[in-house]
């Protein structure tokens, strides 16, 4: 590559800078590099790309880097937000696509997560209940092993 052609064509990094908040609150130009988000919600650029390969995230393109926008940093934090809760990236992307092109699927998603939680909700205090019935049955055995050995003594 020449070093006019280097010179003229502004590297990714410059492209993200040029289009960052300039204060008037309007965050809509905004735009992130791959090692920024990586930083920010400590994970590898190799699992963004990946979620990118599962067709989560759609960055741009610029010099060949990826940039990423106000819509793919959210998406990217929906996206760890529901793997924290055990969601498959299935179950992500089902939601994820429902919002649509401009949030006309807001309602069924708000739909879609009221009834995942109700169920998550559900299947855990099930959950609790055998626990606290297996650790009520423990500590019975536990105590009677303990009188068992005491009256050895």
């Amino acid at each position: 590559m020449s070093r006019d052609l280097a010179v003229a064509t502004p590297s990714a990094r410059e492209v993200v800078a040029s289009h960052r908040d300039d204060g008037t609150g309007d965050l809509a130009g905004q735009l992130w590099g791959i090692t920024e988000l990586c930083a920010e919600f400590g994970i590898s650029a190799r699992a963004i790309r990946f979620y990118e390969d599962k067709g989560l995230l759609a960055p741009r393109r610029l010099n060949g880097n990826r940039v990423y926008s106000r819509r793919d940093r959210a998406r990217l934090a929906l996206i760890l937000r529901a793997k924290a809760i055990g969601s498959s990236l299935a179950e992500i992307k089902r939601y994820l696509d429902m919002y649509g092109a401009h949030g006309e699927g807001r309602s069924q998603q708000l739909k879609y997560v009221l009834q995942r939680t109700d169920d998550a909700i559900a299947e855990l205090e099930q959950k609790r209940r055998h626990i606290d019935a297996t650790l009520a049955e423990l500590r019975v055995i536990n105590d009677h092993v303990r009188s068992a050995l005491a009256a050895r003594r």
